[in-house]
C-alpha cells in the first residue's frame, strides 16, 4: 500500500510538472507568434495569439496544431492603386495548422473569422473628404459630402448601400441623390460619395472576404478560406 501511495504521489507530481511545462511552452509560443505577426504585418495596434489543444508539446512534436486564434488590430490593406484601408480589427481562427520542419511557417487546412471596419476607417478610406456614418439599417451607410456647383456650395447626406464585390472589394453607392433641380449636381455628389476600396491585400494569404453587413458599430466582414498561411509565418 505504501508503495502504491508513493507511485500515486510521484505520478501527481510528475503530471503537475508536465502540465506546468506545457503551459509555459504554449505561453512562450503565443508571445513569439504575436511578435512575429506584429512585425511581419506592420500593424498599427497590438496583436494577440491563443493556441488551443492540450497537451501543446505533443502537438509540436507532431508538427500540427489543433487551432490557433489570432487577433490583429490596425491592419493596413493596400489596394492596387496604392490607397490603403485600415481594418480596425481582424479575428481569425486557423484550424489544423501544419508546421514546417523548422517551425518557421505554418499553413491551416481552413480558417474563418471576422473583420471590423469602423466608420472612421471608411471615412478615411474614401479619401474624398466625405464623412461616413451608420445608415440606419443593415447594409446601409450615410455619406455626407460638400460640393460646389454654379457658384453655390451644397452639403448633402445620402443613404448608400455598402456591398462586397468579387470577395475583394467594399463598394459604396448612393441609393438616391437629391439634385435640387440643378444640372450636374447629382453627378458631382456621386463623384464624392461613391467609391470602391479593395481589402484582400490586408488579409493572410488564402483568406477571402465572404459576407458583409453594417450596424451602429461599423461594417462587419466575414472571412474564410482553405490552405491559409498562418499570419506572421
Amino acid at each position: 500500500m505504501r508503495f502504491l501511495k508513493v507511485i500515486v504521489i510521484l505520478g501527481v507530481l510528475l503530471g503537475g510538472i508536465f502540465v506546468g511545462a506545457d503551459r509555459l511552452a504554449v505561453g512562450y509560443a503565443e508571445d513569439e507568434l504575436a511578435t512575429k505577426v506584429q512585425a511581419g504585418r506592420g500593424l498599427a495596434g497590438e496583436s494577440s495569439v491563443d493556441i488551443h489543444g492540450f497537451p501543446f508539446l505533443t502537438q509540436v512534436l507532431d508538427y500540427r496544431l489543433e487551432q490557433v486564434d489570432v487577433t490583429m488590430h490596425g491592419v493596413q490593406a493596400p489596394g492596387p492603386d496604392g490607397r490603403k484601408v485600415r481594418i480596425s480589427q481582424l479575428d481569425a481562427r486557423f484550424h489544423d495548422v501544419k508546421l514546417d520542419s523548422g517551425y518557421t511557417s505554418g499553413k491551416a487546412a481552413r480558417a474563418d473569422g471576422s473583420a471590423l471596419l469602423t466608420y472612421a476607417d471608411l471615412t478615411e478610406a474614401s479619401q474624398n473628404g466625405v464623412t461616413v456614418t451608420y445608415g440606419g439599417a443593415p447594409g446601409k451607410v450615410k455619406v455626407t459630402a460638400t460640393v460646389e456647383a454654379l457658384g453655390k456650395t451644397f452639403t448633402r447626406s445620402v443613404v448608400s448601400t455598402i456591398s462586397l464585390v468579387d470577395g475583394t472589394t467594399v463598394r459604396v453607392r448612393a441609393d438616391e441623390v437629391p439634385g435640387e433641380g440643378l444640372p450636374g449636381v447629382e453627378g458631382l455628389v456621386r463623384k464624392r460619395t461613391d467609391f470602391d476600396r479593395r481589402l484582400d491585400g490586408g488579409l493572410p494569404a488564402g483568406l477571402k472576404l465572404s459576407a458583409l453587413t453594417s450596424d451602429e458599430s461599423g461594417v462587419h466582414l466575414t472571412v474564410a478560406g482553405s490552405n491559409v498561411v498562418l499570419a506572421g509565418s
